[in-house]
């Protein structure tokens, strides 16, 4: 286990990053229970890093669920309420990045299956469109397509995040 953990330690606090907006240790040590506890569920189909990477996105979105996330959204807009003028347009921006991650994955999650699958493995996983086609056992058209397809989709539903209407 320790091997995996030092092995995989990169991708797992870039995925937090990626999509908390920031470091978070708490989700880090989450990751690795995560991982420990479901190591005998592991089907050697795939990297085991591409596995570790799809525990911590779902270990990240059960954060922006769960009570811990909400009382600490909630502390840091009492603190800028607290804070002086100058420094509340900094922390809004914070607040309204997170809000805007926590917006942009549920559109993500919102898409059909073989398309999400193709875009989180894309934009989030960093994969090539011919490591997915490889992974997916689909051709390279198809994959392309999909991801054309979900980012369009996106670009739909998320337009209001650009000032568009």
């Amino acid at each position: 286990m320790k091997e995996i953990i030092e092995q995989n330690k990169g991708v797992i606090r870039a995925v937090i990053k990626k999509i908390t907006g920031t470091y978070n240790e708490d989700l880090e040590q989450e990751v690795y229970i995560k991982t420990w506890r479901n190591l005998q569920n592991y089907k050697e189909k795939g990297k085991i890093s591409s596995w570790i990477a799809a525990i911590t996105a779902n270990v990240c979105r059960d954060y922006f669920k769960s009570k811990a996330y909400k009382t600490e959204k909630l502390e840091v807009a009492a603190d800028e309420a607290l804070q002086n003028k100058a420094v509340q347009p900094v922390q809004e921006k914070l607040i309204d990045a997170k809000a805007r991650q926590k917006i942009i994955l549920q559109a993500v999650d919102a898409l059909p299956g073989k398309m999400r699958k193709v875009v989180i493995l894309f934009e989030f996983e960093d994969y090539t469109i011919e490591q997915i086609a490889k992974k997916l056992r689909e051709p390279v058209g198809t994959i392309k397509s999909r991801l054309h397809n979900g980012r369009k989709i996106l670009a739909e539903k998320l337009k209001f995040l650009q000032g568009e209407k």
